[in-house]
């Protein structure tokens, strides 16, 4: 059975973002309140979690997953970043965008694109994520909270409990969460191409 904490959305309780950072640890399964909507998450190195969360959102390994950081530091850790992508990334960060780029050797081979050797990463706006981020130390793995045949992703806390009670550890409830998912930009490329519209602008890219 989920556990359900209510966290405040604004300024999360310490204790609870420790707590919530022994069960990212222990290779649990967290579903998080991001500034777009809830996240499923779980710690990076552990591969019987990640199978859960491919499980739960019935997804394949050629579903690109992302992974939360904390801060651009952290993206430049874990993918390939030229000075180009580095100029976006820092006028867009935090925010509600995911980026599509090229992992370097610190990430394991199985949380990537089989083909492309890519993954998604972003900075999240939120207090809830970047405490959590902060308490942990460490990037988190994360999909969208979407489960499947749902057109959208779900949005409130109790909701996430009666559908998913049985199949995760820890519930964050803030509350209400948006339905709008990120905008993803794929940065691999020669310039920013536009893989999903979301709750980010379109203009830093040049692509409204």
């Amino acid at each position: 059975m989920a556990r359900v904490v209510a966290i405040h959305p604004d300024s999360p309780q310490p204790r609870l973002l420790v707590q919530a950072a022994e069960f990212v640890r222990r290779g649990d399964l967290v579903a998080l309140p991001t500034d777009s909507g809830y996240a499923l998450v779980c710690h990076l190195g552990d591969k019987e979690a990640l199978e859960r969360i491919r499980l739960i959102r019935q997804i394949d390994e050629r579903h690109h997953l992302t992974l939360l950081t904390r801060d651009l530091a952290q993206i430049a850790h874990f993918a390939r970043v030229d000075n180009s992508q580095y100029r976006l990334l820092k006028a867009t960060t935090p925010g509600s965008y995911t980026f599509i780029l090229e992992g370097t050797k610190e990430l394991p081979r199985r949380v990537m694109h089989p083909k492309r050797k890519t993954i998604g990463l972003r900075v999240p706006d939120h207090p809830v994520a970047q405490g959590l981020l902060a308490e942990l130390g460490e990037p988190l793995l994360t999909t969208t909270l979407q489960l499947p045949g749902d057109d959208a992703p779900l949005t409130e806390g109790w909701e996430i409990a009666e559908r998913l009670d049985e199949q995760i550890e820890l519930i964050l409830d803030c509350g209400h969460c948006t339905a709008e998912s990120t905008t993803v930009i794929d940065l691999t490329g020669r310039t920013p191409e536009l893989i999903r519209a979301g709750r980010g602008s379109l203009t830093p890219f040049g692509l409204a």
